[in-house]
């Protein structure tokens, strides 16, 4: 009798049977052979199809326990579809083996090919970790180098001005605004996907559109340059946070490694303009004249007297923290960094919950007991102030402050403080 091999099958029919009794497994194999006959006609008799080698040995697994059997079957088959189909149907039609009542059940037809492709993948998996595991030094910079081309391949012109831009910018919640091309092309070299370029000092209708839509980060580089692009760009589009690339360095050679601590580090605009303003204070003034030609009569230093107090008092505050505290703070305000989310703390430093910075002060109003700390991505400004003073909150603890410590009883901490 000619049979047929597990490699040159397609199919493999898998089913269990129960027989209230003991037999054998003879007894098994020839039920199934006489209690079929006949009934499929004759393309699909079973000793014919064995014959041909269109269906494989049957194989019977049988177990013996308190006078019952149970086992499996298994059937290979090189049949198409249907016609395994409905020689697995055939089987369930078999209820006697012997003298005693059986019950036959098909578990399932498996694809024998499925299983190859399986095991092609998952052995091509590891084939592949082996090779990348031991691979040379100078084949992991031809990686680097085909990988870095990738990411140019990925920049994109966006808007109807055209400006260099990563793949998700439409995808993205929060956008990085920097100077240049090259800037776009370094950012995306190092994972930044969500960059768009302004392709000069004014800002696109494009970049003002996304502003108004989506949360932005202006990233400039750490020279003058950068500053008058903060200026200009902040007059006219709703910027939301400024970072610069470290002192005489600019974004387009910058590493990851300082691109990630720039813009952990970013402010609120309204703070950077404050900042720019009081280091540039004296020589602004000095530039505008009358229609006379004449420069105006005030004193340049004027302005910049008025602000120092305002500068110098948040720094110099007395803050009585505790050094488990001050880490404490300091690790839960940068795990927050970009996430517009806020924590809520007991006694024991423990976090209460976490919720948006938009339901903060509802939350706040809610839980008029218990809280000893609200540490949120945001700036503390005088209604999240007067809510907490109402509570038993103790500390603030954000990016930055618009209250002075001295005008609340409430211990305010920024990142600077920390």
């Amino acid at each position: 009798m000619a049979k047929i091999s597990q490699v040159s099958s397609k199919y493999i029919i898998h089913t269990i049977i129960e027989i209230d009794g003991i037999v054998d497994k003879p007894d098994v194999i020839g039920a199934i052979f006489g209690q079929t006959e006949g009934l499929l006609g004759a393309d699909l008799e079973l000793r014919e199809l064995q014959r041909s080698g269109r269906i494989g040995r049957i194989e019977v697994n049988l177990e013996i326990k308190s006078g019952k059997t149970t086992g499996s079957i298994i059937i290979p088959s090189s049949l198409d579809k249907a016609e395994t189909s409905i020689i697995g149907a055939a089987l369930e039609v078999i209820q006697k083996i012997g003298p005693c009542t059986a019950k036959i059940k098909v578990q399932n037809i498996e694809d024998v090919r499925v299983s190859k492709r399986k095991f092609v993948i998952e052995r091509a998996k590891d084939l592949l970790k082996a090779m990348m595991d031991n691979v040379i030094p100078d084949s992991q910079e031809l990686a680097d180098e085909v990988a870095y081309s990738v990411r140019v391949m990925e920049i994109q012109e966006y808007g109807t001005d055209r400006l260099p831009a990563g793949p998700s910018i439409d995808e993205s919640d929060e956008i990085i605004i920097v100077e240049g091309r090259a800037d776009v092309l370094n950012m995306l070299k190092h994972g930044f996907k969500n960059v768009i370029a302004v392709n000069g000092t004014s800002a696109p209708n494009s970049i003002i559109d996304l502003c108004k839509k989506k949360t932005s980060t202006l990233f400039v580089d750490g020279d003058r340059g950068g500053d008058l692009i903060i200026k200009e760009i902040t007059g006219v589009a709703e910027v939301d946070y400024v970072t610069k690339a470290p002192d005489g360095k600019e974004v387009e050679e910058i590493t990851k490694k300082e691109m990630h601590k720039a813009l952990r580090g970013r402010i609120a605009v309204e703070q950077a303009k404050l900042e720019i303003k009081e280091s540039n204070g004296g020589l602004k003034q000095e530039k505008p004249r009358t229609q006379s030609g004449q420069k105006p009569r005030f004193s340049p230093r004027r302005p910049e007297q008025s602000r120092r107090p305002e500068r110098h008092e948040q720094p110099s505050r007395p803050v009585k923290i505790s050094a488990e505290e001050k880490k404490t703070f300091k690790d839960m305000l940068e795990d927050l960094i970009g996430t517009r989310g806020a924590y809520v703390l007991d006694t024991k430093l423990n976090i209460l919950g976490k919720v948006p910075i938009t339901e903060l002060q509802t939350t706040i109003k809610s839980l008029k007991s218990g809280v000893h700390a609200i540490v949120f991505d945001g700036s503390i400004d005088r209604d999240l102030v007067r809510a907490a003073e109402r509570t038993t909150v103790k500390y603030l603890v954000a990016m930055d402050s618009k209250i002075k410590p001295s005008d609340t009883r409430i211990t305010i901490l920024t990142s600077d403080d920390l």
